[in-house]
């Protein structure tokens, strides 16, 4: 593999490339914080909010799965012989996520995960177990959804993945003024509306994809012809994923032990849709380095690093000023005691918006190396590292709260980053000392 100059790559290109994928990704953080909105204004709010953020990181586990469908077409489909390896392996892969997630929402058995994996009563259990039967279907379409998105984002056509998003929005919030309106709000009312807007968003990205195929070529040289090359790719996308959605469920049991339970999941769980509002815009740097890298990777790195910087200042501003408070407040309809709480744990995830895109940018230089297979490694260390947190800060902080899980996933995300910069380190590989020398270009001519 070499970096070769094929074509002029602007900042502006990439802009127009970039812009469309990030609205579509904050779109969808701002689709999470119209459900927690919603569910804000339900007589228990603090239960209801909970239980929904419980449910959603069992969620997280399948659709997960689902979501890395996006990168692997966009990394190897190229013609129409490899979409249809790629298709089958989502077929394969949707199959097996309905029959695992129907073993959780419909058998005795997700009954005792629930209770006692969270260490909830059995009240809580239920309404977490009812949500989630909703949410099963939620992977579905997102996994559908996925598989044309990557379609949609090699062939640069990253505008219409902020227009499904436009319009999935709209459904979403069309549903929570009805649900506020009617006055009818329980757990399970997030997660319909999370299905509608899903279904919404998976039919444009269908349209749309389905068009783009018919246009590749029959047959490229080179491409992917078997499934097993997809899945030598896949595979270690997903078991690292693994290590990382443990994450968020690890937080939620561990905040189970603090001295406020219901506020330090409630207030977590708002402070992360937040922080993930702020980051979300800037989650796709590894689909500029996916597809741009290897034409011109000064322009690339310049790129990635400017933006950057943005996330730390944006909720810097929301957690140090008066904006923050207010948007909470008035917008989300929080209570003052869930303001109060929600900031502090804001302030801590400061490191995690640091951190955040300059992991993105080395995880899409591990996907174009085709070294998937150390993601289990650095994801790995990044649940080790939470839980190590979790376990001193609960052992002497339990009334940090929320700011218990702030403080976990910040610092893991740190040592994860840090094991991949030791690999790129190490890395003695022609096209890595290329990457190498390419970064100390650009840096000693800041």
């Amino acid at each position: 593999m070499t970096m070769d100059v094929d074509e002029q790559i602007t900042f502006k290109t990439l802009l127009f490339f970039f812009i469309p994928l990030g609205l579509s990704a904050s779109l969808v953080t701002i689709s999470h914080v119209i459900i927690n909105s919603t569910l804000a204004r339900a007589e228990n709010s603090e239960f209801i909010i909970a239980s929904y953020a419980i449910a959603m990181s069992i969620f997280v586990f399948t659709e997960r799965t689902a979501v890395l469908m996006r990168q692997t077409c966009s990394a190897l489909v190229r013609d129409r012989q490899s979409f249809q390896q790629m298709y089958a392996v989502a077929i394969y892969v949707i199959l097996f996520l309905f029959f695992v997630s129907s073993l959780v929402a419909y058998t005795p058995a997700g009954n005792w995960l629930i209770s006692a994996t969270f260490g909830i009563d059995a009240d809580m259990a239920w309404q977490v177990k009812h949500i989630y039967q909703v949410l099963i279907f939620v992977t579905i379409f997102s996994a559908v959804r996925c598989l044309f998105h990557g379609i949609i984002i090699s062939n640069r056509k990253t505008k219409w993945l902020t227009i499904g998003m436009v319009i999935r929005l709209a459904i979403m919030y069309g549903l929570s003024l009805y649900f506020i309106s009617t006055g009818t709000i329980t757990g399970r009312t997030g997660a319909v509306i999370f299905l509608a807007g899903m279904m919404v968003e998976c039919l444009m990205s269908l349209w749309e994809g389905r068009k783009i195929v018919k246009t590749l070529p029959g047959e490229i040289p080179g491409s992917i012809r078997k499934k097993k090359q997809i899945f030598s790719f896949y595979t270690p996308l997903v078991l690292s994923s693994f290590f990382t959605v443990m994450i968020g469920p690890s937080i939620n049991i561990f905040l189970g032990k603090t001295e406020s339970i219901e506020l330090s999941i409630a207030s977590y769980a708002v402070a992360l849709s937040i922080t993930q509002l702020v980051t979300s815009f800037f989650s796709y740097t590894h689909q500029i380095v996916l597809n741009f890298f290897q034409i011109n990777a000064d322009k690339v790195i310049k790129f990635s690093f400017v933006i950057g910087i943005l996330p730390a200042l944006m909720l810097g501003i929301f957690s140090y000023t008066d904006i923050g408070p207010f948007f909470m407040e008035h917008v989300m309809g929080l209570n003052e005691r869930m303001v109060t709480a929600t900031i502090q744990c804001t302030k801590i995830f400061m490191m995690f918006v640091v951190i955040f895109p300059f992991l993105d940018f080395f995880n899409g230089l591990l996907m174009l190396m085709n070294q998937t297979r150390f993601m289990i490694v650095s994801q790995t260390t990044n649940l080790l590292t939470t839980v190590v947190v979790l376990l001193l800060t609960i052992s002497y902080f339990t009334h940090w709260n929320g700011r218990i899980g702030a403080l976990a996933q910040s610092v893991g995300m740190l040592f994860e980053l840090g094991v991949i910069v030791v690999f790129f380190v190490l890395n003695k590989s022609e096209w890595t000392k290329q990457a190498k020398q390419k970064l100390k270009n650009v840096f000693l001519s800041a």
